[in-house]
């Protein structure tokens, strides 16, 4: 049996329960990719899973290796894949939300959720848009229905959702406002937000009115500010929590939540936006795999501007 580093959790807790080792390589089934992977991002879905905070709703099997989404190339692919091949360049979405796989020298993904990679980002820049940019892309159009010139607010706009929904919200005409902390306000502005709000200094609800849709990836007291400024009929789209329907009708609003489901599809769209110059990412912060644990303190710390990235085999 061949093998492979990966880091895995034995059991929930904090940042030490994650454990770099040796564990027996994947090998894909006749409708998977088998993806030599260069760079696995970070996700607080991740930390979140490792703490335990998911079990009811995500019961995975222990040991674990965490890691939605990654780039690298294809070492082998299955019987029935006839739309990649050995050596191409991809990045990918975890296909299984039960059991990731990303933080590994080697992950199998199925072909449906296997894209090539933008061909103007580097491995490492490719790892850290997956899951982000699909969030947004399905929170803003197939959930929100974002048409042009509608008025779109974006919670934690230099944050990984945030940072590609100020972007695609801009590209198809939308009216778009942020809220960030006062170090990212020129950044978000850089992405192309019409209005940024200080959260630090300015209660958004004090000044925004008559929005369409409320791109909410914080959940909590974030959420439940946000109803009141959404006008009549809009919809309030939640990344973090699912947001109550009574609240929703209380304001003659609605109000769903995003399952992501970055599929090769969504993800060629976007790499197609990304390689015309009209999409872009930021990555904050890269470390080696072995450095998984630090990842997980840097990203339940938050406040960081785009996505953290572990290198796996530097290229």
């Amino acid at each position: 049996m061949e093998t492979m580093k990966a880091v895995q959790i034995h059991s929930y807790g904090g940042p030490e329960v994650l454990v770099y080792e040796e564990v027996p390589r994947p090998e894909p089934s006749s409708k998977e990719v088998l993806i030599r992977v260069q760079a696995a991002s970070v996700n607080p879905l991740d930390w979140k899973i490792r703490q335990g905070y998911m079990q009811d709703m995500m019961p995975v099997s222990l040991p674990l290796i965490l890691g939605l989404d990654i780039a690298g190339v294809v070492e082998a692919i299955g019987s029935d894949v006839n739309t990649i091949s050995v050596g191409q360049d991809v990045y990918a979405a975890v296909s299984d939300m039960l059991h990731f796989g990303g933080y590994a020298d080697y992950a199998v993904r199925s072909v449906e959720y296997v894209a090539p990679k933008p061909k103007t980002l580097d491995y490492i820049q490719a790892a850290s848009v997956p899951v982000v940019a699909a969030t947004a892309w399905q929170g803003l159009f197939d959930v929100g229905n974002l048409a042009q010139e509608q008025k779109v607010l974006v919670h934690a706009a230099a944050g990984g959702v945030g940072m590609f929904a100020v972007q695609l919200a801009k590209v198809h005409g939308a009216y778009v406002i942020g809220t960030a902390s006062t170090r990212n306000i020129d950044f978000v502005k850089s992405l192309g937000a019409d209005e940024v709000i200080d959260y630090t200094t300015t209660p958004f609800e004090k000044v925004v009115r008559d929005v369409d849709i409320v791109l909410d990836t914080l959940g909590g007291d974030t959420q439940a500010r946000s109803w009141g400024v959404l006008k009549p009929g809009g919809i309030l789209v939640a990344t973090a929590t699912f947001p109550s329907q009574e609240v929703a009708a209380q304001h003659s609003v609605r109000a769903a939540m995003v399952l992501v489901n970055p599929t090769a599809t969504v993800l060629t769209k976007i790499a197609e936006l990304i390689d015309a110059g009209k999409l872009r990412t930021l990555v904050d912060t890269v470390l080696p795999l072995a450095e998984a644990r630090r990842a997980h303190e840097l990203s339940q710390q938050g406040h960081t501007r785009g996505k953290i990235i572990l290198e796996v085999q530097p290229s």
